[in-house]
């Protein structure tokens, strides 16, 4: 099984229980860059597969928290190359020690500056298993999937409510590891109160997809994971498991409790 096979694997063994996945979102070295792997591990048993983010200057697709959360981290000297240099050693160190698949979510810039090549090749040292880059267009991805492919590593498509049907059939039969399902449009954060309309999409991209299908931006309850079932393969918990970890909290038990 590669690396990229490894999350979807993740995913339906969850799911084949009748609950969904979750996918867990912290912004790599917040609220501190001395904290990263104690947090890290502590997300990752409480997570199905761990999203870390990649502070960036201009995170254009997060709300206030995440925001907030990658500009702090950026003054803390937090980095692309520090992330996988902090993953590697991890990983030397104990290679169990993140037992969850683990995916980078960055936007492109940082990638460039790295080099696709070196990126995948270091990305793959790390036991990272995929990237979800959300200002990058499937049809411009054609180089970084590339890369990634030649490392056995996943790059994630994301589709929206607004998507039209053949450019989902299109993204759904080019993802890997999970098609994620943006809930909404607009910026992530906000409380979703998942709606009929976004239950019928979900159901839409569901049957179309060859891989699993996780719903994010918004879901931060227990509600919301609850009426999700059996609409989608996993969720994404991002911008409330960022301000449990501001505020102190145990990430692994807040995690358990949106599970049914």
């Amino acid at each position: 099984m590669t690396a990229a096979e490894s999350i979807g694997a993740a995913i339906r063994a969850v799911s084949a229980k009748g609950e969904p996945a979750l996918v867990a979102f912290l912004t790599a070295g917040y609220p501190a860059r001395e904290r990263f792997r104690e947090h890290l591990q502590a997300v990752a048993r409480g997570a199905d597969v761990v999203e870390i983010g990649v502070p960036f200057t201009d995170p254009m697709a997060d709300g206030v928290t995440i925001q907030r959360s990658s500009h702090a981290a950026l003054a803390q000297g937090v980095s692309l190359r520090w992330i996988l240099s902090e993953l590697e050693s991890l990983r030397a160190a104990d290679s169990a020690a993140i037992a969850a698949p683990v995916l980078l979510m960055s936007y492109l810039n940082p990638l460039l500056s790295f080099g696709l090549e070196p990126l995948a090749a270091a990305a793959a040292r790390a036991g990272v298993a995929g990237f979800i880059v959300p200002d990058l267009p499937f049809d411009e991805s054609a180089e970084l999937r590339g890369c990634l492919d030649s490392q056995g590593l996943a790059l994630v498509q994301m589709v929206t409510p607004v998507t039209g049907p053949e450019r989902m059939k299109m993204l759904c039969r080019g993802a890997q590891g999970f098609v994620y399902a943006v809930t909404m449009t607009g910026t992530t954060g906000r409380n979703v109160a998942v709606p009929d309309d976004v239950v019928a999409y979900l159901d839409g991209v569901r049957s179309i997809s060859p891989v699993p299908v996780c719903a994010g931006f918004g879901i931060r309850s227990r509600e919301q994971v609850q009426r999700l079932r059996g609409h989608v393969d996993g969720v994404v918990i991002g911008s409330a498991l960022v301000e449990v970890l501001e505020r102190g909290g145990d990430p692994a038990r807040w995690l358990s409790a949106l599970r049914g």
